[in-house]
């Protein structure tokens, strides 16, 4: 019989999704968005950058402030009111002290209890390569958990009225080949689609198939490759690390 997942934790009200670039959190965890803030809670995206080098037919000055607006309105598709922006280089965010310090001051102002992530692993799993984008964010939003508890790190951030905050119980990484816990796709799914659909001129570029029938697909057939683990529900996955 096949190992089945547990349920994410629920006893929590605020969660801040910290990843390298707009579409990242669409492609996967937006229907497990949707469900949460259905229930009351409330979720804060942070981009790492502004997606600015993420579409060859389109100069980064030009794109940037699109990939803003398509992530803004993907956001609210989903009932998140609150999108920042970090505008590290899109294709070249270095994982350090700079990108820990803005995380942390992130997670300092929103003070969530849930953080969620992006793989940070070099491989989605197998031989696909994961980007080094990525790998940079999601590893240091892991690193920033604890960072933002500790005064006596970026002790700057103190003096600009960033108390430190301690309350993180999980990190939750998405985009995982181990994961280890899951939510219900089902409820959020029409709404995930949309959210997805939102980045539409990225996605134009993407691929020749029609945008909606791209995006249903591809999020219908994740969600279901995951539901022999969630006891035959659709699921969005998640590899949960407890603090």
């Amino acid at each position: 019989m096949t190992e089945q997942l547990e349920p994410m934790p629920t006893d929590w009200r605020r969660a801040l999704a910290v990843v390298a670039h707009p579409d990242d959190l669409e492609y996967g965890c937006a229907a497990a968005v949707a469900g949460w803030t259905d229930g009351g809670r409330e979720i804060t995206y942070l981009m790492a950058s502004r997606g600015e080098a993420g579409i060859d037919t389109i100069a980064p000055a030009e794109c940037a402030p699109l990939r803003e607006r398509e992530q803004r309105a993907s956001a609210a598709v989903v009932g998140v009111k609150t999108v920042e922006f970090l505008s590290h280089p899109d294709g070249v965010i270095e994982y350090g002290t700079a990108l820990r310090r803005d995380i942390a001051a992130a997670i300092r102002r929103y003070r969530p209890e849930l953080l969620i992530t992006l793989n940070h692993r070099d491989t989605w799993g197998g031989v696909a390569w994961n980007t080094p984008d990525h790998l940079a964010v999601g590893r240091a939003t892991l690193d920033a958990a604890g960072d933002a508890g500790n005064r006596w790190i970026f002790p700057e951030l103190g003096e600009q009225g960033l108390e430190p905050w301690d309350g993180v119980r999980w990190v939750a990484v998405a985009g995982t080949d181990r994961p280890t816990h899951a939510v219900d796709a089902e409820p959020g799914f029409e709404r995930s689609v949309q959210s997805l659909l939102a980045h539409r001129t990225y996605i134009e570029v993407l691929t020749d198939e029609d945008p909606e029938a791209y995006c249903r697909t591809f999020l219908s057939d994740l969600n279901a490759a995951a539901a022999e683990r969630f006891g035959g529900r659709p699921a969005v996955l998640f590899e949960v690390f407890p603090r």
